[in-house]
């Protein structure tokens, strides 16, 4: 790949990182997050996405991918996008945040080629021929702010304050005050993966249902006594991460197996990718290359293992 290429594949990820940073996983809609790039093509990345093939191989490659699905899944999209078309002017990546369940709909509907999702997918969606692709891996911290004291919980306890059980928290040893139980609107991906992680499907006595990963934040940020889950990466100085059952969240919990609270970012195609078109083929060896590896680290998520 040439240099030029590989320098703005980190500044693309922290680009996109800004533009997604009051994004969510589950909102109702977006604009296409990306546009063509202006510079030369490289090389492009062969099937085995490992090194560079020649140039005549991919040369007649034209067209439009399209993604849509889990707004979790835009700080990631966007950097992908932009960074490919860096390698492959000719081709154009269109991607709409719709949530987890209506992009996977839109693909078993045949009207994308690639349907985002923040969580596994469900046995009613493979049925109709959706194929599960794991890109990344991203962790759900669990949030509080910042005057929290009980900042250590377990699964037991946390399952208890999302089912309305535990109201307070001087009963998981936090100062007096009412639980403030703040959560993802119904049909977020964040929010289906970390019911179902949590075994609190439909059980949750939520106060407040928020659109977005970004309003949960701000919201816990300036509620007293609060208490949220967000994507991994977006946590920041304005709030706290519990620790859950010992683990913090965080990368190395994570890859060891001890933090419950991960889920895997999926991009579905209809059927396997090698009986996709030779553009969404070319898209999924892109990010299996090294190239495609460093932004999908550069955003703050897992490599797949």
């Amino acid at each position: 790949m040439k240099k030029n290429v590989m320098k703005k594949i980190v500044a693309v990820a922290m680009t996109a990182a800004l533009a997604a940073s009051l994004g969510a996983c589950g909102g109702s809609s977006s604009a296409p997050a990306t546009t063509a790039a202006t510079t030369t093509a490289a090389p492009a990345a062969t099937e085995a996405a490992t090194t560079a093939a020649p140039a005549a191989t991919t040369a007649d490659l034209k067209g439009t991918i399209s993604l849509a699905g889990s707004t979790s899944m835009q700080k990631l999209c966007d950097a992908l996008s932009e960074s490919f078309m860096e390698v492959y002017p000719d081709i154009t990546v269109t991607v709409e945040y719709t949530g987890s369940g209506a992009g996977i709909e839109a693909l078993t509907a045949g009207s994308i080629d690639i349907g985002n999702s923040s969580r596994n997918l469900k046995s009613g969606e493979t049925d109709k021929g959706a194929v599960e692709n794991i890109v990344a891996v991203d962790g759900i911290a669990v949030i509080v702010d910042k005057d929290q004291t009980a900042t250590e919980l377990t699964s037991e306890q946390l399952a208890s304050i999302y089912k309305g059980e535990i109201t307070n928290w001087s009963e998981v040893g936090g100062n007096d005050g009412a639980i403030v139980v703040i959560g993802r609107e119904n049909g977020s991906g964040t929010r289906s993966a970390f019911e179902e992680l949590l075994d609190v499907a439909d059980a949750c006595a939520y106060a407040q249902e928020l659109d977005s990963t970004g309003g949960v934040l701000a919201k816990v940020a300036s509620t007293p006594g609060s208490i949220g889950y967000i994507s991994l990466d977006k946590v920041d100085a304005t709030v706290q991460a519990v620790v859950l059952d010992g683990a913090e969240a965080s990368e190395e919990s994570i890859l060891a197996g001890n933090y419950k609270l991960s889920r895997p970012f999926v991009m579905a195609t209809m059927g396997a990718v090698s009986e996709q078109n030779d553009l969404v083929k070319t898209w999924f060896d892109y990010i299996a290359s090294e190239d495609g590896q460093a932004v999908i680290k550069a955003v703050g998520l897992i490599l797949p293992q």
